[in-house]
């Protein structure tokens, strides 16, 4: 922290993040606006998460770090030197602190002006503290959690099958990308605090046998001293299939888990309630641009969809002559294919951008059917961009695309 006092919100929230007994965990995210991005260690960082863990040679405050591909993880002796590493922390331009503890949860969000707001709200009953280092190697869902038993992803023992690695791998990878997301997107107000009452809503649409429908929920519902998330959360899952419907309802009350599967395409199934979060991973071609319109269309506050398959936007640039001077980028098969995949999902970001959405493309574990390696995650901001709009319509008319997303969202309403 600089020398000036800090103002009393960050003072309170430094104070949470260096109790060594009650901190259970601290996320630092997003970016002030009109800011430069945040830096640690020379880094360049998207968050920082924060817990404090037992180690032979004593207490420390671990500091991990994520950058645009990796981790970075950084130990430091609980006193002078943690307090140092938060305060260098402090001194960064993040917008938002999240910071559970053993009694209450603090919510630090960081106005256009620079203004700190702070939400605190206690817990019912204090919660245990975890201090193992490596925590089953830092995983989201232990090996032997009883969602990947279900699933078989684990077997009998708790040990994930040798034959299932890839799809623990993109399940970590999902629920990592959906926690930091979903913080971040609270903190700033974009998703509703949910309640018992009125829990988030969060709906699964292509979910074949659901395996991120249900570490999802487990994830989000698990308690903190779980490595939980502790929010009240009703999922639902949509699928064409029967089948499908009937084997993730099984496993769901065999786990006790009250979730909802609906039969029917991504264009026309229906729910009771508009989700607050729509998740689309790996639907297969033009389902990606149905499942978008789908979020859009109900308002929903979070997106996450792994798009698959490109095959509309590339039979499209098969058949048309390539606007000149940019011959180069399809007069091979290979590269046009890949740019078809590039072009595909970049007019699906600048439509969401245009129907006010706060869209960044990261990169995803690609799965068994696609080695596509791309996620859009897009939060709902209500601000529409006619400077998206205008980049929409120059690209389509300048490659003689008619995209699938565009058709089912029409033009902004004016």
């Amino acid at each position: 922290m600089s020398e000036a006092p800090a103002p009393p919100e960050l003072a309170r929230v430094r104070a949470a993040v260096l109790d060594a007994d009650r901190l259970v965990r601290a996320l630092a995210s997003g970016r002030r606006k009109g800011r430069p991005v945040p830096v640690v260690d020379g880094r360049e960082v998207r968050r920082v998460e924060l817990r404090v863990v037992d180690l032979k040679a004593g207490r420390h405050l671990q500091v991990t770090s994520y950058d645009q591909t990796q981790a970075h993880t950084a130990n430091h002796p609980v006193g002078e030197q943690a307090a140092a590493a938060v305060d260098a922390l402090l001194d960064q331009p993040f917008a938002n602190w999240h910071v559970d503890t053993a009694a209450e949860t603090l919510q630090l969000r960081v106005t256009k002006k620079g203004v700190p707001m702070l939400h605190a709200s206690a817990r019912e009953g204090e919660v245990e503290v975890p201090r193992g280092h490596d925590r089953a190697k830092d995983r989201l869902l232990r090996e032997d959690d009883p969602v990947l038993s279900a699933l078989g992803i684990s077997d009998a023992q708790g040990r994930v099958k040798p034959s299932r690695q890839a799809k623990y791998r993109q399940v970590e990878e999902f629920l990592r990308l959906l926690d930091a997301t979903l913080t971040e997107a609270i903190a700033q107000g974009h998703v509703r605090t949910p309640t018992d009452d009125d829990p988030l809503r969060v709906v699964d649409l292509g979910c074949g046998n659901a395996y991120l429908t249900f570490a999802a929920h487990r994830f989000l519902t698990a308690p903190v001293a779980d490595g939980g998330r502790a929010l009240a959360v009703r999922m639902t899952g949509v699928d064409v299939k029967q089948q499908s419907a009937d084997h993730n309802s099984e496993v769901a009350a065999g786990l006790g888990i009250d979730a909802d599967f609906v039969v029917g395409s991504i264009a026309e199934a229906e729910l009771d309630r508009a989700p607050d979060v729509v998740l689309a991973l790996h639907a297969c071609d033009t389902a990606t641009d149905d499942a978008l319109a789908r979020g859009v269309g109900w308002g929903a506050a979070l997106v996450l969809a792994a798009p698959c398959c490109h095959h509309d936007i590339a039979a499209q640039l098969r058949a048309h002559p390539t606007p000149e001077p940019w011959s180069l980028l399809t007069r091979h098969g290979i590269l046009r294919e890949r740019f078809a995949d590039t072009l595909t999902d970049a007019i699906r970001a600048t439509l969401l951008r245009r129907e006010g959405y706060r869209v960044d493309v990261v990169e995803f574990v690609e799965s068994a059917h696609t080695p596509r390696n791309t996620l859009l995650r897009a939060v709902r901001t209500g601000a529409g961009s006619a400077d998206a709009a205008a980049e929409y319509d120059a690209v389509v008319a300048t490659w003689g695309v008619q995209p699938r997303l565009g058709e089912l969202l029409g033009r902004p309403s004016a």
